[in-house]
């Protein structure tokens, strides 16, 4: 039998990845804020 799972690393940081989350408004306002760590 064939394993469900088969991880398509492209895909998931396209999905939810740094660049992902540059879309979304998180990363922007840490940025505006002046963080020194963006995320982890």
């Amino acid at each position: 039998m064939k394993r469900t799972f088969q991880p398509n690393n492209r895909k998931r940081s396209k999905k939810q990845g740094f660049f992902a989350r540059m879309k979304t408004n998180v990363i922007r306002n840490r940025r505006r804020k002046g963080r020194k760590v963006l995320s982890h």
